[in-house]
């Protein structure tokens, strides 16, 4: 079953500037794990974050497309069957997971 695909805005952006070949890529990469978008360790495709630097990021997975070197890191919203996309980024882990920290606490306010 699939999940709904959601961006919040910030997300959306990181997505509008990106390069159009390099975004096919990404959207891609998005609605293949939206056909199945649970935790690895739950038999789905996202990479589980949990605590990453001092950031709570429970509940929160990543897809990682390596020849680009971009992350995309979303919420599982189960109940609501949502994919929720935080941060698209060309960035290093732990700014990923900074951004994502920052945008979780803004969008929550």
């Amino acid at each position: 079953m699939s999940y709904r695909i959601e961006f919040i805005d910030e997300a959306a952006k990181d997505l509008e500037e990106l390069d159009a070949s390099v975004k096919r890529q990404v959207d891609a990469a998005i609605l293949k794990v939206s056909k199945n978008t649970l935790p690895k360790n739950e038999g789905g495709f996202g990479n589980p974050l949990g605590n990453k630097h001092g950031n709570n990021l429970t509940g929160f997975c990543k897809i990682k497309l390596l020849k680009l070197g971009i992350r995309v890191v979303y919420e599982l919203v189960r109940i609501e069957e949502i994919m929720k996309i935080v941060v698209i980024a060309a960035r290093a882990d732990e700014e990923v997971y900074e951004i994502t920290a920052r945008r979780i606490k803004d969008n929550r306010q």
